[in-house]
């Protein structure tokens, strides 16, 4: 039997192939009603733009039906239909090869050694809890994400700044943001005489703020960096122990790889400078004085890294109300508010007063928050709703969070039922007969969920980007997927009954849906993992 991780990647690439030389024309197909009847379409639009009036080759129809190769999806068919070239895969075959393989298509793959390292600087964690904007709180998630996603593939990631407010750490703690800590600073004395020598350097004695060390013109450096997209406004820098005090954690990062990195990858060497990467998290509000403070370090450090990008989170507002207003405290408050007075609603009483019901209700609150500020493009504008928190809303962290608990109290059943002796212990994988997934619900599951999961964190962790100063992560590709996942899941349990009667002849098509199903759960906690969420077993 093949073996080896199919890829929708590969199969896609393989296909095109088929078709010989040009753009691609095939796309994987993700709507329902289509996939009743076809997985891929090359549409007829694109093959009459390839072939002269459309009529695709005989031999290209031979290369699609024998198509293989590492990666590549078994066909069952190609036919041309109106629509398109339409085609067709193996699915027993591919629910075989994906369902006996879950770890091969749940987790990340880490590279053997790692070939990045990535410094994540988010200046919004130097502000105290009680004055965090909502902006702000939102740059705060995207980092904790981001650097998850980039761990997860195997980059090697420091962050910055290290909290040193007692305050502020128990509050990301709150929100589940793992984030390193700091008891002292570190020492700006270098800093400090090169401010000093650029100062007397660039200008005559001027009168300075009082708390000003000096002012370093960055207008030249500015024109050299045309091109990269600072803003043309910048002129001169107003240098202040805080703003040294940045620098030096920026350097500090750079330079001295913490415990735990790769040996490797650490120095102060040129070509280890040249292999560091520099991603500014910042609000919008914030992107103006970042900026002043990247050139800063160019200017005054010639072993600052050549790869500094911004990545600017867009304006938070809440529908009703002026949310420039609401601190993040005030906001985690409302929503964990709103979470118990929909639980009570639910299941009755005052089950915040709960010990058992406390932690689910800290999980469902942080779910909610990270799904709200996380779903939109980072660069975008986020309007926050202002409306109360259900289960039964769709695109909520808190309904992902409902079927995840669904899951869990499906193989609880299972297990329970097994212990009683309703069924069977769970057979070996390679025994299972796939071709008894037959609903068309099941084939959706695997082939837009399970299938295709690990090639959506690649892109959400993609760091390439065109020359330039931002750089566009898409951030909000794990909570889209998992809100589509969890629909799919949702509908699927809702009509079909998974754990049937224990009657023999029934067990083997129960089994198959049991281990898609594990599939799903898996995907689905790896998927949480990457927002700091844990997985509930009740709800």
């Amino acid at each position: 039997m093949a073996t080896g991780r199919l890829g929708v990647g590969e199969t896609l690439e393989a296909l095109n192939a088929a078709v010989g030389p040009g753009n691609p024309v095939w796309f994987k197909e993700t709507h329902a009603r289509h996939l009743r009847v076809r997985d891929f379409l090359a549409p007829r639009s694109a093959l009459q733009a390839r072939f002269r009036d459309g009529q695709v080759p005989e031999c290209v129809f031979h290369a699609v039906a024998r198509l293989q190769g590492p990666g590549v999806a078994p066909v069952l068919r190609c036919a041309p239909t109106p629509a398109g070239l339409s085609l067709q895969l193996q699915r027993p075959a591919v629910f075989q090869r994906v369902l006996g393989a879950l770890a091969s298509y749940a987790t990340p793959a880490k590279p053997a050694s790692p070939s990045r390292r990535v410094v994540l600087h988010c200046p919004a964690l130097r502000c105290s809890p009680d004055t965090l904007r909502l902006s702000q709180l939102r740059a705060v998630l995207v980092a904790d994400h981001l650097a998850r996603m980039l761990r997860a593939h195997g980059v090697c990631v420091c962050l910055v700044p290290p909290v040193r407010d007692p305050h502020t750490s128990s509050f990301l703690q709150k929100l589940r943001v793992d984030w390193p800590t700091a008891s002292k600073s570190t020492s700006t004395e270098t800093l400090r005489t090169w401010v000093l020598a650029e100062c007397n350097s660039a200008s005559e004695e001027e009168t300075l703020p009082p708390g000003v060390l000096g002012l370093v013109c960055l207008k030249k450096l500015l024109e050299q960096n045309h091109a990269a997209g600072y803003d043309p406004s910048i002129d001169n820098c107003l240098v202040t122990e805080d703003l040294l005090a940045v620098l030096s954690e920026l350097q500090e990062a750079v330079r001295h790889w913490p415990e735990g990195g790769h040996p490797g990858l650490v120095g102060d060497s040129d070509a280890g400078m040249a292999r560091c990467m520099v991603v500014h998290v910042v609000s919008c509000e914030e992107a103006f004085q970042q900026q002043k403070l990247d050139l800063l370090w160019q200017k005054l450090d010639n072993q600052a890294p050549h790869k500094q990008k911004h990545l600017v989170c867009g304006p938070v507002k809440v529908a009703g109300a002026p949310g420039t207003l609401m601190t993040a405290p005030e906001y985690y408050e409302l929503r964990h508010a709103q979470v118990c007075k929909a639980s009570a609603l639910k299941h009755g009483g005052d089950l915040a007063q709960d010990p058992a019901w406390i932690e689910t209700f800290d999980v469902l609150s942080v779910a909610t928050i990270k799904f709200e500020m996380l779903s939109t493009a980072p660069q975008s504008q986020l309007l926050l709703a202002d409306s109360t928190i259900s289960t039964k809303g769709t695109k909520s962290g808190t309904f992902v969070m409902y079927n995840c608990a669904r899951l869990a109290t499906l193989f609880e059943g299972y297990d329970h039922g097994m212990k009683q002796g309703l069924y069977p212990t769970f057979p070996l994988i390679s025994s299972l007969d796939f071709s008894l997934l037959q609903d068309e619900g099941e084939w959706l599951l695997l082939f837009n969920s399970v299938l295709p999961f690990l090639d959506q964190l690649n892109q959400t962790v993609s760091l390439a980007s065109p020359p330039g100063l931002h750089i566009p992560v898409r951030t909000e590709m794990v909570c889209k997927f998992l809100v589509q996942l969890s629909m799919d899941f949702s509908s699927y349990y809702n009509r079909v009954h998974i754990l049937g009667e224990p009657r023999p002849h029934l067990f083997g098509q129960m089994f198959a849906r049991l281990q898609l199903l594990r599939a799903v759960r898996e995907v689905l906690h790896t998927g949480l993992a990457m927002l700091g969420l844990p997985p509930l077993s009740h709800l």
